[in-house]
C-alpha cells in the first residue's frame, strides 16, 4: 500500500501539468472564438462547453502525449521543449480539423481561429514553462548563501553551457564573461555580461568580487591556454578549466566537470585524431597479446584495444600487483572481453610460448622494457637481457607461432644512441628487422619520445618535489625533450600497426621539443606557487647517458608520409641476419657469465653508431634527486 501511495503521489505533478495544458487549450480555443465573434456582436451565442470542445481537448491531448511533451520537466525547459510545443500544436491542429470535419463539416468553426490557434497554444504553454525555469534558476542561486562567485574566461558555446550547468547546481553564481572577441564586448550570454578581455581578468575579478576563475576554452591552442593561465595566476585566485571534448569522449573527464589545468594542456600539442575506422577495421574481433601489460604504455594499450574491438587480450607481466591491477580494470570496464593474464618474464621462452598458446593472438605488442637512462648506464647486463634478448625471444616465438603482426615499442633514443637504453633499443629494432619475412609475421617498429606522466618520468618526479616544497631539480637550463600524452602515444601505435607495411619503422610526429626548465616552471605555477620564490629550481648537470637534445630522425633513413599525418615511415637500414644471430649468441653467453666488458664490446660492434655520451664529455656531477629503483621496470 505504501508503494502504491508513493507511485500515486509521484504522478500528481505530471497530472497537474496535463490539466494545466488542457485548460490552456480550452482557454485558447474559446478566447480566439470570443475575439472573432466580438467583432460581430455575437459573443453571447458562444456556449462554454460543447461537443466541439471535447473533440478539441481529446485530439490535442493525444498529440501532446504522443510527441513526448510530458517526458520533460519544467525545471529544465529549453529550446528543444519549445520546438516540441510547436510540433504538438501544428499536429494538434491537423487532428482537430479532421475530428471537427467528421463531426459537423467545420460548420461552426471560424477559419481565422484555425490559423491563429497554433500560435496561441505555443504562447500559452511555453510562457509558463520558461517563467518557471527562470524562477527556479534564480531561487536556487539565492537559496545557497555560500555560492561562489565565478568569472568565466571564454564566452563561446562551452561558456554558455557552463552557465546553465552552474545555475542548475546552484552552488556557483556566474558574475561575468571575459573574451578577446571584440564583437562580444558589452553583450550578454545567458543573461551574464561580457565584461572585457582575458588579459583584464585581475582587474575585473576584483571589481566583481569573484572567488573562482573558470577557463571555458576547450578548443584553444597551447599558446592561448598559456596566456589564460598566466592571467589567472596573476590574480592569486583558484582557477579551473572545462575539459576538452576528446577527454570526455575517452572517459578521462565527466561532462560538466571542472578540472584542474594539467601540464599537457600547456605543452603545445594539438589533439591527435586517429583514423578510428581503420583501427577498428584492423583490430575488431581480434585476439591480441601485450607484454609489459601493467606498465604505463602497456596498460593504456590494453584499454585502447578493449575499447576499439579486440575480443581477447592476453596480459604478460612480471609484476604481480601491476598484473592484478590491469586485469581488474579490464574486467570491470569491459566485461564482455576475454582477459588472459600470464605472470612471468617475457624473456623466458616457456612463459611467452605458454601465453601464445593460451591467447592465440593475431597481434603482439611488445611494450616490456627497462627505460631509465641513468639506471641502465650502470646496469648493462640487465639492459641487454631485458631490452635485447627478451625482445628476440618474444619475436622468434611470434614468428614460430605464425602471429600476424608483431609491434615493437621503441624510442627516439634509438636514433644515434649515446646511452645504453638507446643502443639496446636500436639492437632490438635490428633483431626484428633480421626476422622479417613477407611470407610470415609482419614486424612493425614504432618510435616515439618521452611520455607525460609515465612511471619514472620527469612529470611525476617534479610533482613529488613540488609537493615536498622543493627544490625542483633540472639537469641543464638548455635541455629539451619531445613529449606525448600516454593515450596519444597508444592511439598512434595502434594507427601505425593498422597501416599494414612489412618490416616497417614508424616515427611519430612529436611536435616541438619542450624545454624542461619551462616544464618545471609551469608545473610550479599550476601548483599555485611561484618559481624561485616559493619553489627553487636547482640545475644539477646532465646525468650519465643523457644529452641536451634528442633526435627523431636518422640521416641514413629516408622518411615518407603515411596515410596518417602524424606518422612517418622510415626506410630501414640494411641488416645482416647472420650478424644479428651471432651477436645474440655472444650476448647470451656474456649475460650468463655476467661479463659486462664482453656485453659492451658486442653492443658497440653490432650497433656501430653507438657513441656513449660519457666518452664525449666530462663526468657529470652527482644528481641531487635519484630515481627510485622501483621505476626501472616496464614501459
Amino acid at each position: 500500500m505504501a508503494t502504491q501511495r508513493l507511485n500515486w503521489m509521484s504522478r500528481l505533478p505530471r497530472m497537474a501539468v496535463v490539466v494545466h495544458d488542457l485548460a490552456m487549450v480550452w482557454l485558447c480555443w474559446h478566447g480566439l472564438h470570443y475575439f472573432r465573434y466580438a467583432m460581430q456582436g455575437g459573443v453571447s451565442d458562444i456556449p462554454w462547453w460543447s461537443a466541439e470542445d471535447v473533440i478539441v481537448l481529446l485530439g490535442q491531448g493525444l498529440v501532446f502525449w504522443q510527441v513526448g511533451l510530458y517526458r520533460g520537466l519544467w525545471r529544465f525547459a529549453s529550446v528543444p521543449d519549445l520546438w516540441n510545443l510547436v510540433k504538438a500544436s501544428a499536429l494538434g491542429l491537423v487532428v482537430i480539423v479532421l475530428g471537427l470535419f467528421l463531426y459537423d463539416r467545420l460548420d461552426h468553426v471560424s477559419r481565422m481561429v484555425l490559423v491563429l490557434y497554433p500560435f496561441a497554444v505555443v504562447a500559452a504553454l511555453g510562457t509558463p514553462r520558461l517563467l518557471y525555469r527562470v524562477w527556479k534558476d534564480n531561487a536556487s542561486a539565492r537559496s545557497d548563501k555560500a555560492a561562489l562567485r565565478v568569472l568565466i574566461l571564454g564566452a563561446g558555446r562551452a561558456g554558455e553551457a557552463l552557465v546553465r550547468d552552474l545555475r542548475r547546481l546552484g552552488t556557483h553564481v556566474p558574475v561575468g564573461f571575459l573574451d578577446d572577441a571584440a564583437q562580444l564586448r558589452g553583450t550578454k550570454v545567458q543573461g551574464v555580461p561580457v565584461l572585457g578581455r582575458v588579459s583584464d581578468v585581475a582587474e575585473i575579478a576584483r571589481e566583481t568580487a569573484a572567488k573562482l576563475l573558470v577557463i571555458a576554452m576547450p578548443s584553444a591552442d597551447a599558446a592561448a591556454m598559456q596566456r589564460a593561465v598566466a592571467a589567472c595566476e596573476r590574480t592569486g585566485l583558484p582557477f579551473r578549466m572545462v575539459p576538452r571534448l576528446h577527454d570526455v569522449l575517452e572517459g578521462r573527464s565527466l561532462p560538466g566537470e571542472l578540472k584542474e589545468v594539467a601540464i599537457e594542456d600547456l605543452l603545445g600539442r594539438k589533439p591527435v585524431l586517429p583514423d578510428w575506422k581503420a583501427i577498428r577495421g584492423w583490430l575488431g574481433g581480434r585476439s591480441v597479446l601485450l607484454t609489459g601489460a601493467g606498465g604505463s604504455i602497456g596498460s593504456e594499450l590494453c584499454r585502447q584495444c578493449a575499447r576499439h574491438g579486440a575480443r581477447r587480450i592476453g596480459l604478460v607481466e612480471i609484476d604481480e600487483l601491476a598484473l592484478v591491477t590491469i586485469e581488474a580494470q579490464l574486467r570491470r570496464d569491459f566485461p564482455d572481453i576475454e582477459c588472459v593474464p600470464v605472470l612471468g618474464d617475457c624473456g623466458d621462452p616457456a612463459v611467452i610460448e605458454h601465453a601464445l598458446r593460451l591467447t592465440e593472438p593475431d597481434a603482439v605488442f611488445h611494450a616490456a622494457a627497462y627505460k631509465q637512462v641513468p639506471v641502465l648506464e650502470t646496469q648493462l647486463r640487465e639492459a641487454v637481457r631485458n631490452n635485447v634478448l627478451a625482445t628476440a625471444t618474444v619475436a622468434q616465438a611470434c614468428r614460430a607461432a605464425n602471429v600476424g603482426t608483431f609491434v615493437l615499442i621503441s624510442t627516439d633514443k634509438a636514433v644515434d644512441p649515446v646511452n645504453v637504453l638507446g643502443a639496446t633499443k636500436r639492437l632490438a629494432e635490428m633483431v626484428c628487422q633480421s626476422l622479417a619475412d613477407r611470407r610470415s609475421t609482419r614486424f612493425v617498429t614504432v618510435r616515439f619520445g618521452n611520455v607525460l606522466d609515465s612511471a619514472g618520468s620527469v612529470v611525476p618526479l617534479f610533482r613529488e618535489q613540488i609537493r615536498a616544497g622543493g627544490p625542483v631539480t633540472v639537469t641543464d637550463p638548455e635541455v629539451t625533450r619531445y613529449f606525448m600524452t600516454i593515450p596519444e602515444a597508444c592511439q598512434l601505435i595502434l594507427q601505425a600497426a593498422a597501416i599494414g607495411s612489412h618490416e616497417a619503422i614508424y616515427t611519430l610526429d612529436m611536435g616541438e621539443p619542450v624545454p624542461i626548465r619551462l616544464l618545471a616552471e609551469q608545473m610550479i605555477r599550476l601548483a599555485g606557487k611561484q618559481p624561485g620564490r616559493d619553489i627553487a629550481i636547482v640545475y644539477t648537470g646532465l646525468r650519465p647517458g643523457e644529452k641536451l637534445h634528442e633526435t627523431l630522425f636518422h640521416a641514413d633513413e629516408s622518411y615518407r608520409p603515411t596515410s596518417h599525418p602524424k606518422i612517418l615511415q622510415a626506410e630501414p637500414r640494411a641488416v645482416s641476419p647472420e650478424l644479428i644471430a651471432r651477436a645474440l649468441e655472444q650476448l647470451r653467453e656474456a649475460c650468463a657469465r655476467y661479463d659486462c666488458e664482453a656485453l659492451s664490446a658486442c653492443l658497440r660492434s653490432t650497433v656501430p653508431e653507438f657513441a656513449p655520451a660519457a666518452e664525449a664529455q666530462d663526468a657529470a656531477p652527482a644528481t641531487v634527486v635519484a630515481f627510485p629503483a622501483r621505476h626501472a621496470r616496464r614501459t
